[in-house]
């Protein structure tokens, strides 16, 4: 809690207020440091998990034999005992880059890497009734637990193709949200072939590649795409919804998944 002046009408009120934190986490595996992102630090194991399968890393949760989060007085360490012929890859992978951060095309190191990198193809999937985007959205507005606190986080929620919202993770960035969520699925070795993503924020390019990544095939965010999104979830098989507040919804990919 930290104590605001907050001002309304020209008249200022002393008061506490709750704000969002994020804090450096180190992705560890094996002994040896990946990653340094900021996060939120809630729900780390998950963001771990769904980190190493976004990114390939891990290609299921069964290759990550140990995870253990690790306090420190600047941050977190998550360390993770990855599979021995999966670590040998990362170590071949960690040799060919400089630096790595959250973002969709982190380890690409020229623009050609970047033309090269392969776009994962999602399989087929139920049928969404476009009701459903209005029971996810409404649904996921009570479960935004952090957010109503702060104002200031993403939501990811996992969403059944009837629209009922069964995961929901939080974050200040929405990358990190989705890959929290990713891991809380795969804990639960649930399959992302079951229902659809639901994001607060803007549907942005590592969005569309994350999903594509674990095999989720329907995205619906509460905000616009962008271009490469779009040209991304169309590569990918991937149904890319934009918009998706009320009634209203815009289909810019593969919309023969939605009726």
């Amino acid at each position: 809690m930290y104590d605001v002046d907050r001002w309304t009408d020209g008249a200022a009120v002393r008061a506490a207020d709750s704000v969002a934190e994020e804090v450096p986490v180190a992705l560890v595996y094996n002994g040896f440091s990946h990653a340094v992102m900021m996060a939120t630090p809630q729900d780390l194991e998950d963001f771990a998990v769904g980190f190493s399968l976004s990114e390939g890393i891990a290609s299921n949760v069964r290759e990550i034999l140990d995870i253990e989060v690790v306090e420190h007085a600047h941050g977190t360490e998550v360390q993770m005992q990855l599979a021995g012929e999966r670590f040998a890859q990362l170590r071949a992978r960690r040799r060919a880059m400089t630096g790595r951060t959250g973002c969709g095309i982190c380890g690409v190191e020229s623009l050609d890497q970047l033309a090269c990198r392969p776009i994962a193809k999602v399989g087929a999937t139920g049928m969404l009734d476009a009701g459903a985007l209005q029971r996810a959205q409404a649904e996921l507005q009570s479960r935004q637990h952090l957010f109503d606190l702060t104002g200031a986080v993403h939501a990811a929620a996992w969403c059944g193709f009837d629209g009922r919202v069964e995961f929901v993770r939080e974050d200040v960035g929405r990358h990190n949200a989705l890959d929290k969520l990713i891991g809380a699925i795969a804990a639960q070795q649930r399959s992302f072939n079951d229902g659809f993503l639901f994001m607060t924020s803007r549907a942005s390019y590592e969005i569309v590649q994350k999903s594509a990544a674990v095999g989720i095939a329907v995205v619906a965010a509460v905000s616009a795409p962008t271009g490469m999104a779009v040209r991304v979830a169309q590569a990918a098989g991937l149904t890319l919804i934009g918009f998706a507040r009320g009634e209203r919804h815009s289909i810019y990919s593969h919309p023969e998944r939605v009726h």
